[in-house]
């Protein structure tokens, strides 16, 4: 004979929702179960369920039996009658299997060892007071910062069109900028995209670790789209920085930037240090390119708006002009662009050397 085996004590939350799932949606079955598990007697006959739920003796059975063979109920008999015994277990969290049960909603985000699942049911917030002394936590924007030097001589609000490049290539770019020749392979579980102690800031090298959110990102960036799980900032702050960046191509909403403060002020609090945080906007991420145009690929900043219709080709001279034309070679740095990003690991030729490579060609003609 087999024996039950399973600890409901030691999964509570993952015999919550399998309780909840049993229960289901079904108002009958919901009425049979609350019968069962209500008051203090523990066992109850069917004729007790009956009078309690209004439903008939065969609906009972039918319910009872759904209970009974999804093993939150247990079927027994007293004196020759039918009868169902609560679980005491399931039976003190009744109105939250109910609630569960009637919310599939509620239930999909309820977070269990199997399907964890960041809800504010397992955050923790923690309050603490420290005198000013102890905390350092300071905003900062790239025009303070000296290796971006170049972008004071952009304006607030530059005016060329920009196309936005892979992170791969950005991320190349600003390498460049920083003077960090280490190889950054992105993975899902990484704490940065880009780690360096090379940053200049106040006349001195400091160690930054930087947050990049690619093209594929849509819309204003908030929270819920730092990562998979929402917890990019978190991780990002995980690293060994003195100054933290988050990068993206539009708009980033105030809630980014408070997430980031409350972060490193927590940070400051426990290494008792200054630490810095910001925000590239899609503005400053222009200005950046325009201020470090040489180091991008030299296609995606257009001087004039993009639906406009391209220049008249150059009459056609055979392959060589075809495949050396600035059309050709800007459709060529869109795809090899896309290509980099999906497809190429980090070491390979840059979209930079795709280009120098492509107009060389006709440096040497004229």
């Amino acid at each position: 004979m087999a024996t039950e085996t399973t600890d409901i004590r030691s999964n509570p939350q993952e015999q919550i929702a399998h309780a909840a799932e049993v229960v289901g949606t079904g108002e009958d079955r919901q009425k049979v179960f609350e019968a069962v598990c209500f008051g203090k007697k523990k066992i109850k006959l069917i004729s007790e369920i009956e009078k309690r739920t209004g439903l008939s003796h065969k609906r009972v059975l039918e319910e009872g039996a759904r209970l009974h063979n999804g093993k939150i109920v247990k079927k027994t008999k007293v004196n020759g009658e039918m009868a169902y015994e609560k679980d005491d277990w399931f039976s003190s969290r009744l109105k939250l299997i109910l609630k569960l049960a009637k919310d599939p909603k509620a239930l999909e985000k309820f977070p269990t060892r199997s399907n964890p699942r960041p809800t504010t049911a397992n955050v923790i917030n923690v309050n603490f007071s420290a005198p000013k002394n102890m905390v350092d936590a300071r905003e900062v924007k790239i025009d303070d910062i000296d290796s971006f030097e170049k972008v004071k001589a952009v304006p607030l609000s530059p005016k060329e069109t920009l196309l936005p490049i892979g992170e791969n290539a950005f991320q190349a770019g600003l390498q460049k900028i920083i003077q960090e020749e280490g190889e950054h392979n992105d993975w899902g579980g990484e704490t940065d995209d880009l780690f360096s102690s090379r940053l200049l800031f106040k006349g001195q090298r400091m160690s930054v670790a930087f947050g990049l959110k690619g093209r594929g990102t849509k819309g204003k960036l908030v929270p819920k789209k730092m990562g998979k799980d929402g917890d990019q900032i978190q991780r990002l702050f995980r690293a060994p920085a003195d100054v933290f960046l988050v990068q993206y191509w539009g708009q980033v909403d105030e809630s980014i930037v408070e997430e980031m403060k409350n972060m490193a002020i927590a940070r400051s609090f426990l290494e008792k240090k200054t630490i810095y945080y910001g925000i590239i906007d899609g503005q400053d991420t222009r200005r950046i390119i325009t201020g470090y145009r040489e180091l991008f690929p030299q296609d995606i900043l257009q001087d004039k708006p993009v639906t406009e219709p391209p220049p008249p080709s150059p009459p056609d001279n055979g392959t060589a002009s075809e495949m050396s034309s600035p059309n050709h070679i800007s459709d060529q740095l869109l795809e090899e662009t896309d290509r980099q990003e999906s497809e190429a690991p980090t070491g390979e030729k840059s979209v930079q050397s795709f280009v120098d490579e492509s107009i060389a060609p006709q440096k040497s003609r004229g």
